[in-house]
């Protein structure tokens, strides 16, 4: 991969020391940007495949409004995510806000009162805490509702399979839950075939247990996503990787059919399901996204690794190392201090296309139990796919990277935060 760096320095000023730091990173991960294209171009076709499959057309990009009946563009939409996940049916919609949302709808959608949920991987994301009722703060969670929940933390960075085995032997386990991504902690992110040998597990000792995957930031990392493996339902976000950072809104539930339209009724209202919503005029965002998403995915990874790399180097902790394998887009790096991750976060922001002028501070962030500061210089508002970084305001301190349109974004904002760093 090539990057004009005496570009670099004459647009943004960068001092020869810090381009050679970056001309040696951009050396020693070319292999590692070898492997992230093979799997971009895999997943590149696969989504272009199920394209031609379902024979999408012009005008499917029609705009529908009111009940959204009849809306020919949106069902196209739904069979190629479909084919793409792998799975036998589809719910996407701009009715989702957020990912949480979306995954919140699969929880609401499937389970009922006196049900258990059991994750595995520990606590699940912050927002995800108030939906299931561990944190307070919201209304109307599952535990109000009367579904139990069970935690098993992982062992080791991989799932403790013992524990998991005597839970289910003991009492009835409706779903299992797994995170693929880290979220907001140090533990690894969950590869595909670790998902695939504890789904296959689970259906052993108990073949009638959901098993759900929030598949947040996850997707066309690998070749394979976790409905293609035996997951029973995934969930996630069209402003995360499968919008492509067009998408302006939107989420997805993937997965059995039978219980893709139990969310759908959730979402919509029972009886209805699937056939009502209509697509406001976002089918065109919703396809474009789908079918860059590859590439921005792939760009992004370069920039995670670009980033361990060359944090690494200066002295920082980062998770993952930059050649350790990848199943998510976010990069962690650890600061220990609160001044120097406010400071790289506000250096991040400095190399983003948008707001490039303003500084990120912590706030009281909707859903979040700590203030977060959020760098997040993109066309969409919360997107994680354009450059951005964020981070709760607490020990041990550790930002999280994610995203970038191309590669040569990325690495400006990178070398924005180091410059930050150095000045403190």
């Amino acid at each position: 991969m090539k990057v004009d760096f005496e570009a670099l320095g004459r647009f943004f000023n960068f001092d020869k020391g810090l381009i050679n730091i970056a001309q040696q990173a951009l050396e020693s991960v070319k292999e590692i940007f070898e492997e992230i294209e093979k799997i971009k171009s895999y997943n590149q076709l696969k989504i272009l495949n199920a394209f031609q499959k379902n024979k999408l057309s012009y005008t499917h990009l029609n705009k529908t409004d009111g009940y959204g009946y009849s809306d020919s563009g949106r069902d196209v939409i739904e069979r190629i995510y479909s084919d793409v996940f792998g799975c036998e049916d589809s719910l996407v919609r701009i009715q989702f806000v957020s990912g949480t949302q979306a995954i919140s709808t699969m929880l609401f959608g499937v389970l009922r009162p006196s049900d258990v949920l059991l994750s595995i991987c520990g606590q699940p994301y912050d927002t995800l805490q108030k939906v299931i009722g561990i944190k307070s703060g919201g209304h109307g969670t599952l535990i109000d509702f009367g579904i139990r929940y069970e935690e098993i933390d992982l062992k080791n960075n991989s799932f403790d399979f013992d524990k998991i085995e005597k839970v289910l032997k003991e009492r009835k386990i409706k779903a299992v839950f797994i995170q693929r991504s880290r979220g907001y902690s140090l533990r690894e992110s969950i590869s595909v075939e670790k998902i695939k040998e504890v789904t296959r597990f689970i259906k052993r000792i108990s073949p009638d247990t959901i098993i759900m995957v929030d598949n947040c930031y996850g997707e066309f990392v690998e070749k394979l996503e976790p409905t293609e493996v035996g997951a029973d339902l995934i969930a996630g976000s069209l402003i995360k990787n499968p919008g492509g950072t067009i998408a302006s809104c939107g989420g997805y539930i993937a997965g059995k059919k039978e219980l893709v339209e139990m969310c759908a009724d959730r979402l919509n209202t029972p009886g209805m399901g699937k056939e009502v919503g209509p697509s406001l005029g976002f089918n065109r965002e919703i396809l474009q996204g789908l079918l860059f998403a590859p590439h921005i995915v792939a760009e992004s990874l370069k920039v995670a690794v670009f980033t361990a790399y060359i944090m690494e180097r200066l002295g920082f902790k980062v998770l993952p190392r930059y050649n350790q394998y990848r199943t998510d887009i976010i990069q962690s790096i650890v600061f220990g201090n609160e001044k120097e991750l406010i400071s790289f976060c506000q250096g991040i922001q400095k190399g983003c296309p948008v707001d490039s002028n303003v500084l990120p501070e912590p706030w009281d962030m909707p859903g979040y139990s700590h203030k977060v500061i959020m760098a997040a210089g993109g066309f969409v508002q919360g997107t994680s796919l354009e450059l951005s970084c964020d981070a709760p305001i607490r020990e041990p301190y550790v930002a999280y990277l994610q995203g970038s349109s191309s590669f040569e974004i990325g690495v400006v904002g990178i070398l924005k935060a180091i410059e930050r760093l150095r000045r403190m």
